[in-house]
Parts: structure tokens; C-alpha cells; sequence
């Protein structure tokens, strides 16, 4: 089971070569069991409001056609997830990353991120 977090998401519809071998190749193998974080569906919302991201679509038909051509199952930003990422250590203030970490301890699964904020947390298995 693997988790993209949101750049890795964005990467692997749009720019794959951005995406290391080692990620790309635990994804492929792990087709039938990727998932994101709804909060990264904010994100790129946030993003694409402000102008620092550009899409083909509206951030929701683009999320929509992504996440059914690579078969991608969304996982939502419950209360418990949101009270579990108050309580991570402050190591990342990023509240959409913060949710992840959170979502992939609850859920036992790996992330697939670059981000060396998020794979420094304790106790979260980071792919890259």
C-alpha cells in the first residue's frame, strides 16, 4: 500500500521522469494499492488558485481523470487524522504534509515522497 504524498502525485500524471526509479518502480508494483490524501486534493486546489500551479483541467476534473486513469483511491482527511497530525512532533509545518504523515501511520502504509521533512518523522516508511 502506498501513499503519494501531493508532488509525487502531481509527478506521476503529469512528469514521470521527475519520479526516482526506486519510487517509480515500488508504484508500478504497487498499482492496484496507491492512494492520496484528500488533503492533497487541497493543496493543488490551494495552489492552482494562486496561480503557482497550472493544470490541463480544473483542479476537480483533473484529480477526477488522474486518479481514474492510474487507478487511485482516495482516503479521507477524518477526525482522527486531523487530531493524530496536531500531535506529530514539529518537525514539518506543513499542515497538508502533516496530514499525510498522519493518514500513513493510521494506515499503515508507505509514502512516496521526496521530501526529506517528511521521511525524518520516527515511525513513517518513506519510499524514494
Amino acid at each position: 500500500m502506498i501513499l503519494l504524498d501531493t508532488c509525487t502525485l502531481l509527478w506521476l500524471v503529469g512528469n514521470e521522469d521527475r519520479i526516482s526509479t526506486r519510487a517509480a518502480g515500488l508504484i508500478g508494483e504497487n498499482a492496484d494499492r496507491l492512494y492520496y490524501s484528500a488533503m492533497s486534493g487541497f493543496e493543488i486546489g490551494v495552489k492552482y488558485a494562486a496561480g503557482k500551479l497550472l493544470l490541463p483541467l480544473a483542479p476537480f476534473d483533473w484529480l477526477q481523470q488522474a486518479m481514474t486513469h492510474h487507478g487511485i483511491t482516495e482516503i479521507p482527511v477524518t477526525m482522527e487524522l486531523a487530531l493524530k497530525a496536531c500531535l506529530l512532533p514539529p518537525i514539518h509545518r506543513d499542515p497538508c504534509d502533516r496530514i499525510i504523515i498522519a493518514t500513513a501511520q493510521v494506515m499503515g502504509c508507505s509514502i512516496a515522497t521526496p521530501d526529506p521533512l517528511i521521511r525524518s518523522y520516527p515511525g513513517v516508511r518513506c519510499e524514494w
